[in-house]
């Protein structure tokens, strides 16, 4: 049985995106007890996210903190915006490839003369492209 998994975006002060992907098609929908359990657990691991940030350059920071049967992987932008992701043991090159495509995705929509920095994202097409992108890497 796997675990949905759970990515959020976070700008300076607020989540700026989030999504549940369900990977496996078959699985029932969690209750809302452990759904507030996986937002506390990524809400945690910001302050070790912090910490990592310091003691590399490398962009992606790979598993920053682990929680039972769930670790947290995380890439940071250059404007400091994180990237986290809740998940129940992927391998980390697909994590990172994961990333770095929504990366991709992210810039193209900060590009965007529409979109105000550090605002949440309410795009549609960003919001399917992440979720395509979870279900081709993180299935």
């Amino acid at each position: 049985m796997s675990a949905p998994v759970l990515f959020v975006i976070v700008g300076k002060n607020e989540p700026l995106f989030e999504a549940e992907i369900d990977t496996q098609s078959s699985a029932a929908g969690q209750n809302d007890l452990s759904t507030r359990q996986n937002y506390f657990v990524l809400h945690s691991a910001l302050d070790l996210v912090e910490k990592s940030a310091w003691t590399t350059n490398n962009m992606y920071l790979r598993v920053v903190d682990k929680v039972n049967h769930q670790q947290v992987s995380t890439f940071l932008t250059a404007a400091n915006v994180k990237f986290m992701l809740l998940h129940g043991g992927k391998g980390e090159e697909v994590v990172k490839n994961f990333f770095n495509e929504v990366y991709g995705y992210y810039v193209k929509l900060s590009m965007n003369p529409f979109y105000k920095y550090d605002t949440p994202i309410t795009s549609k097409a960003f919001d399917a492209r992440v979720r395509a992108a979870a279900r081709a890497y993180l299935s």
